[in-house]
């Protein structure tokens, strides 16, 4: 990539009385998918990871990112002009403090980030100016329209709740911690609570606006109208009024005087600063919507069930076709995968770009294959396939790892296979006490490759919405969870790992229903899970014995169930193939 973008953003920079700019990989929703009007670190970097910022200062610039995607930073970013970092090795803020001049005034959009986020640059010494306009829209010549996909209502047969019941929870919570009304910024928060849907970003049925719930229930959306045809109008009741982006401003301003709750961790800064420039007091707490849109009601955990077990058909009819196709590219696998897929009832689109890596590709942990980087799926090889789908009942995201051969995988692999299967069987299996978070769990994912000498570079398990975003909060399983208590209805995934740069990646992925356990002696509520993905993990790929007994039972049992509830939906030849492959071992 030439300079020339760099070049005009510094110009603008200069203009604006700026030192530096932080570009996060962002939009007004601080989501992990975004439109394509709001793909600004991509336009600016060349890099396309869904997590990561560039810092621009006037002769040097960085590009940041997570342990998922430090090799893809390092394909897709010149070196020449950016200086590439991990985001948690160095932060963003040091790296200022670090390289800029002292007293530099450095740029942010206060759409683009929280004020927990821009409170990390400000503790860090630096002097943070917002920017008026931000300097890359106003470069940025081709810059695509905002998205303007209707919003259709999402009915009663999938949602389980109307929306009326929701709003009327959320007024109670807002009730009865004094609060007068609730900035609500997510979209997926919005989709929930109205029960509605959309086509606004890729792989996520979002129609991104922005809503005030009060305490009394009455809720206000700012969306572009033309986004909301007369039926979802209807749907949306008369407690629910509808403006467009412009009308936000003065909303908020109405709220002088009120308390407020702002999400400081998930909201732009722009709305506090909004709302406290008008004379509300902002209280700093949750969105309110997180922890009852991530309990499911039986209503959707019936529906993830279902969607599920529909997955699971183009699951083993692709994982069978893998088996039996020689020659096949990482595209044309993902492209096959995708059309088992389509061939299943209430599918609406994939949850996420499939990663398929082949070899040393897997390696690369959120590797997404372009036709520059495509290449044969090739004999004796580890092959790493992680996929999902989005139904209109439920949500799926699934990783298997599989053996092309036909020689046998070499020891080491099946060994280190072996250690991710046992750290994946340890969640699956877990029983805990109400009240645990994900971060007293993840070690059980992680304690037979650590005997190993062995580890990876990212959480162990996120949640899954209930046809929402494949990745949804407040939990997850991770050393660097914030301490929220795994509920009942939760569902979460179940994906340990491990990556040899170079040479080959290894994940093995279900998602989990989180269940009382119902212990008969138990002295308190106790929690277990339900594994709700349904296909078989590659044996050959298995060292039965560096499995413990039980964790052979566990294996050998959910085979059994693979078999007999997958088995009865597929073809013949399928259904000869899955018995093979869920033969017991050991």
């Amino acid at each position: 990539m030439s300079d020339t973008k760099l070049t005009a953003l510094r110009a603008e920079l200069t203009r604006q009385g700026l030192d530096g700019f932080i570009v996060p990989r962002a939009d007004e929703h601080l989501g992990e998918y975004v439109p394509d009007s709001a793909e600004r670190l991509s336009w600016l970097t060349g890099f396309t990871g869904s997590a990561g910022l560039a810092v621009v200062l006037a002769d040097k610039a960085a590009a940041f990112t997570d342990g998922r995607y430090v090799l893809q930073l390092a394909d897709q970013t010149d070196a020449a002009l950016w200086e590439r970092r991990h985001i948690t090795e160095e932060p963003a803020p040091a790296w200022i403090a670090a390289n800029a001049p002292a007293g530099a005034v450095i740029g942010y959009d206060p759409l683009l980030i929280s004020e927990e986020g821009l409170g990390r640059y400000t503790e860090a010494g630096l002097t943070l100016r917002p920017a008026a306009p931000n300097p890359i829209d106003a470069i940025w010549a081709d810059r695509p329209a905002p998205p303007r996909a209707p919003a259709v209502p999402q009915a009663l047969a999938q949602a389980g709740r109307g929306a009326d019941d929701k709003r009327a929870d959320i007024a109670a919570l807002l009730r009865g911690a004094k609060q007068d009304a609730a900035v609500l910024t997510d979209p997926a928060s919005v989709a929930w609570l109205l029960n509605i849907r959309g086509n606004d970003v890729p792989f996520t049925p979002f129609a991104l606006g922005f809503a005030i719930v009060h305490a009394d229930g009455d809720t206000e959306l700012f969306m572009d109208p033309a986004k909301l045809p007369a039926a979802t109008r209807a749907w949306l009741g008369n407690t629910v009024s509808v403006a467009g982006r412009e009308a936000l401003a003065p909303a908020l301003a109405r709220l002088a005087g009120k308390v407020v709750r702002v999400d400081a961790t998930g909201s732009p800064v722009w709305f506090a600063q909004q709302l406290r420039a008008a004379g509300a007091t902002v209280v700093a707490g949750p969105d309110p919507c997180l922890l009852p849109k991530a309990r499911k009601n039986a209503t959707e955990q019936q529906g993830m069930r279902d969607a599920h077990a529909r997955d699971a058909v183009a699951m083993c009819r692709f994982l069978h076709w893998l088996d039996t196709h020689r020659g096949e590219t990482e595209i044309s696998a993902a492209e096959a995968l995708l059309a088992f897929r389509q061939a299943v009832p209430l599918f609406r689109g994939e949850s996420f770009p499939a990663i398929s890596g082949a070899g040393e590709h897997g390696a690369i942990i959120h590797y997404r294959v372009t036709p520059e980087s495509n290449r044969a799926i090739r004999a004796n090889e580890v092959y790493l396939i992680d996929s999902g789908g989005q139904y209109l009942d439920g949500t799926t995201d699934i990783t298997r790892t599989v053996w092309t051969g036909p020689d046998a995988a070499p020891a080491d692999v099946r060994a280190r296979v072996t250690a991710v299967m046992k750290g994946h069987i340890g969640i699956a299996s877990a029983v805990f006490p109400q009240g645990v978070a994900g971060a007293h769990l993840d070690a059980l994912a992680r304690r037979a490759l650590w005997a190993m000498g062995l580890d990876y570079d990212h959480g162990t398990g996120h949640g899954v919405g209930s046809y929402l975003s494949v990745h949804e909060g407040p939990v997850s399983i991770s050393r660097a969870a914030r301490p929220v208590a795994i509920a009942e209805g939760m569902v979460l995934s179940d994906e340990p790992g491990f990556y040899l740069p170079g040479h080959y990646g290894i994940r093995l992925e279900n998602l989990l229903l989180v269940r009382d356990a119902e212990l008969p002696a138990a002295t308190k509520p106790f929690l277990r899970f339900e594994t709700l993905t349904l296909a078989p993990f590659d044996t050959r790929l298995i060292d039965s014995d560096l499995l413990d007994p039980w964790e052979r039972d566990w294996l050998n049992a959910y085979h059994a169930r693979v078999l007999a509830e997958v088995g009865p939906a597929l073809p013949a030849a399928t259904q000869a193939w899955l018995m093979q492959a869920c033969r017991p071992i050991g």
